[in-house]
C-alpha cells in the first residue's frame, strides 16, 4: 500500500491541508517574519524572493502543506512529507515553520503526532533533517521521542548545501510513546 504524501490531515489543535500555489501570499505572510529563520539553515528565507524558492519546492515535493489553527482558523506555518522509501519503509518529515506566535503554544507536537500517526500506518521508520544550528527543532523532535542518528550535508532545493543532523523515530518507540 503506497502513502497519499498530501492527504488533509486534523485533530483538535490544527488541520494540514495539500499545499496549492494559490496559498503563496497566506503562507509568505507567516514566512516574512526574520525571528522564524534565524536558527534555520537559511536565515534569508523571510525575503520574498528566497521564500519564493522554498516555495516551489514545496510544491516540486507533492507531499507539503498549509497548517491551519483550528481555534483561530489562521495560516501558522508549513511542513511536508518527503523522500518516501517503500523499499526501506521509511519517510522524511520536515521543512516545517510556525508564526512565532505559535511558539511554545503546543503547536509543534500536536502537527508531529498528527503526521507521525500518519506516516506509522505506511513504514515503520521517520527521519528529520534538522539544521546544525537550529536547536530549537533539535529540542522539540528530542522531546517527541526522535534520536539523533547522524550527521548529514542537505542540499535544500535550489540552495547550497548545509550541515543538518538526522533524528529517526521507529513506529514501535512512537506507539510506545503514544501509550503512555
Amino acid at each position: 500500500m503506497n502513502i497519499d504524501l498530501q492527504p488533509t490531515l486534523e485533530n483538535e489543535t490544527v488541520t494540514l491541508y495539500p499545499l496549492q500555489r494559490t496559498d503563496f501570499n497566506l503562507l509568505y505572510e507567516v514566512a516574512a517574519d526574520p525571528e522564524i529563520w534565524r536558527q534555520h539553515p537559511n536565515k534569508d528565507r523571510w525575503r520574498k524572493e528566497v521564500f519564493q524558492n522554498f516555495f516551489e519546492g514545496a510544491m516540486k515535493s507533492g507531499g507539503a502543506f498549509r497548517i491551519v489553527d483550528k481555534a483561530s482558523g489562521l495560516t501558522i506555518g508549513s511542513t511536508r512529507f518527503y523522500d518516501y522509501n517503500p523499499g526501506e519503509s521509511s519517510i522524511l518529515i520536515g521543512y516545517t515553520f510556525y508564526s512565532t506566535a505559535c511558539w511554545g503554544k503546543g503547536i509543534n507536537p500536536a502537527v508531529k503526532a498528527l503526521m507521525l500517526d500518519y506516516a506509522f500506518r505506511f513504514v515503520n521508520k521517520v527521519s528529520f533533517h534538522i539544521g546544525s544550528e537550529n536547536i530549537r527543532s533539535q529540542i522539540a523532535i528530542s522531546r517527541l521521542g526522535a534520536m539523533k542518528t547522524a550527521e548529514q550535508e542537505v542540499t535544500y532545493f535550489g540552495e547550497a548545501p548545509k550541515l543538518n543532523y538526522v533524528y529517526e523515530i521507529d513506529k514501535g518507540s512512537w506507539q510506545l510513546r503514544r501509550q503512555k
